[in-house]
């Protein structure tokens, strides 16, 4: 099958954005990626780079009237997040013999294909994904029960239903704040099932793992794939990645170092390789990255301190053995 899928981001996505398209090229035998460019560097530098199977959505042909009229009154991350609902729209009145769109957050990385999610939706509307909060992470069910990380609309009256519905609600309110049941895009979810018809719920557990549930699952690698509790990684969710001038910062989360180093390695990887491409084309590209925090050099100081008072007083021991071998003293 074509997989039909849509992103948005700015400059500061760029390498992140560049990272999934990367992922879906290794992963998607047929597929379209629709990416609406959200400043006026994005677009030319996604421009030059011709890519394969990709279709780039400029503001100025994506921004109408009521998207405009509220941009003001957000930020740039509560902006897009306002837009996120009216993307799949656009594109599906642009290209009205689409079948379905996929939205994908622009963080989020793909490591097999996503052929089990398709078939689990079947003929269904709607999908929706649960954040699936390991037990010390469930408080955070506040911000809402489902994650925006991967949405399917069908080009029928039920997928259009609800795009339009939550287009409405997103103009309306989308802040980065907890206010009367609602967060940002994210909480209008947490009806759906109940409000719209033939609405999905994947229970595939290998799509939408995350920092927030990761320590739920057994991760392990057969023949070179990575699977989750013997199903396959289909996407991991890549929320609180930094890049750093020298380095990255993976998350506040506590992962395992076996399981970062399976599943943050190849993303680290490709990163890298959106870095390199994007230098090429534009060598003074100097947009997203993070400063340091206190938790990115925070181990590696304190690693070099031990490693410095190790080093200290075994010095200090041999000196003081030498001294008590040269007066005598065993």
């Amino acid at each position: 099958m074509t997989y039909n899928f849509c992103t948005l981001f700015d400059r500061n996505y760029l390498y992140k954005g560049l990272a999934l398209y990367y992922s879906l090229l290794e992963n998607c035998k047929d597929f379209n990626l629709w990416v609406a460019c959200f400043d006026d560097i994005t677009y030319p530098v996604l421009k030059k780079q011709n890519l394969k199977n990709v279709i780039l959505i400029s503001r100025e042909d994506f921004e109408d009237e009521e998207l405009l009229r509220i941009k003001p009154t957000r930020t740039v991350a509560e902006y897009c997040w306002t837009c996120t609902s009216s993307l799949p729209l656009y594109i599906l009145k642009q290209n009205p013999d689409l079948d379905m769109i996929t939205y994908l957050d622009a963080d989020i990385f793909f490591y097999s294909d996503p052929l089990p999610v398709f078939r689990e939706f079947g003929n269904n509307s709607i999908m929706i994904i649960e954040h699936r909060f390991a037990p010390e992470h469930k408080h955070h069910e506040i911000f809402g029960r489902y994650n925006v990380e991967m949405v399917t609309f069908r080009n029928n009256n039920d997928g259009l239903e609800c795009l339009e519905w939550w287009r409405e609600r997103c103009i309306e309110w989308c802040f980065a704040k907890y206010e009367d049941g609602k967060f940002g895009d994210q909480a209008y979810l947490n009806d759906w099932p109940s409000r719209f018809k033939n609405v999905h719920v994947l229970q595939y557990k290998g799509a939408g793992l995350a920092p927030w549930n990761i320590s739920k699952y057994t991760i392990n690698i057969k023949n070179d794939e990575i699977f989750i509790d013997n199903v396959k990684l289909i996407f991991y969710h890549f929320h609180e990645f930094k890049i750093l001038k020298r380095g990255f910062e993976l998350c506040s989360y506590s992962i395992p170092k076996n399981k970062r180093n399976i599943i943050y390695k190849p993303y680290i990887s490709a990163i890298k390789r959106a870095m390199g491409e994007i230098s090429k084309i534009e060598p003074n590209f100097n947009f997203g990255y993070c400063k340091r925090t206190l938790k990115s050099y925070l181990p590696n100081m304190i690693a070099k301190i031990l490693k410095t008072f190790k080093v200290y007083n075994a010095v200090r021991y041999i000196i003081d053995r030498l001294r008590k071998r040269r007066n005598g003293i065993k």
